[in-house]
This record gives C-alpha cells, sequence and structure tokens, in this order.
C-alpha cells in the first residue's frame, strides 16, 4: 500500500482510520464511482473542490459524492462576494494534489476547509487519502477536527 503525507498525517495525530483501496479507469471516475467500490453510501463518501474567492483566496469544499457544490453557500460560509472552483491546472499548483487525489490533509498550504454539515449524520465517512485508487476511512469529527473545518450548508 501506498503511504501518502495524508495517511502519514493521519497516523502522527493518532487518528483511528481504515485504508480503503480500488482501481479506477479516468474516462469512469466519478466520486459515486468511488462510493461502489469502496463499499459505502455516496453520501458518506466526500470529494474535495477547491474553490477560489475574490477576496480570501483559496479554500477546500467537502461535500458528499451525490452532491453539487452550492457556490452561493460556499462564498456565504468563505465570507465572499464570489467564488468559483479552481481549474484542473490551479489545483496541482495549489493543493500539491492532482484531481481524483485533493484532500485537505497535507496539502501544499493549509487554506480553510468548509465540510457539508449531513457529514455529522454518520458514524464514519470516507475522504481521498491523497493518491488516486486510496480512500481513508475516519470519524467525521476527527477529520474536521485535524483540518480545523468549519460546518456549512455547501452540498445540494
Amino acid at each position: 500500500m501506498t503511504k501518502t503525507n495524508a495517511l502519514r498525517l493521519i497516523e502522527q495525530a493518532g487518528i483511528d482510520h481504515e485504508v480503503r483501496e480500488y482501481e479506477l479507469a479516468m474516462e469512469d471516475f466519478t466520486a459515486e464511482r468511488v462510493a461502489e467500490l469502496v463499499e459505502m453510501e455516496p453520501e458518506q463518501v466526500y470529494k474535495t473542490l477547491v474553490a477560489i474567492g475574490d477576496h480570501n483566496g483559496p479554500c477546500f469544499a467537502v461535500i458528499p459524492a451525490n452532491t453539487e457544490l452550492d457556490l452561493k453557500a460556499l462564498a456565504v460560509a468563505h465570507g465572499e462576494r464570489k467564488i468559483r472552483l479552481a481549474s484542473l491546472k490551479e489545483v496541482l499548483p495549489l493543493t500539491g494534489y492532482e484531481r481524483g487525489s485533493v484532500t485537505a490533509i497535507g496539502a501544499r498550504k493549509p487554506f480553510p476547509v468548509y465540510v457539508d454539515e449531513i457529514a455529522e449524520l454518520f458514524d464514519v465517512i470516507a475522504i481521498s487519502a491523497g493518491a488516486k485508487g486510496i480512500q481513508m476511512v475516519l470519524d467525521p469529527e476527527d477529520y474536521i477536527e485535524l483540518t480545523n473545518a468549519t460546518i456549512a450548508a455547501i452540498g445540494r
């Protein structure tokens, strides 16, 4: 198994977690498909998106696989009038992670993290472990605490 920076940080923090690996072709790469492969409900598998505000800069939006990001709600949470998703070209330089492996844990810079409020309904959620094909399953409260995340209604 690949030991990613995110997994090292989770272990250093003493957070109980499980690693689930899967294989997925890029042409079939959706968060919903990842949920199926790691044998979890889509609302328990979270995708990490990068957004950029006009004034406060980049942030992470962490939403369930089966939802879309509500940019207006994220803008409000991030204290912005306008916010946009980062382009694929911007994601790697900002985070150090490629599409499909983005996680707020161990990112190049510690941008603010906003987690959709539904995460608190579950005992465990799955988050990218910082490499394609690897998810870490952990208590959402541990993830929120480790990333210093703000809970917000950002999924729809």
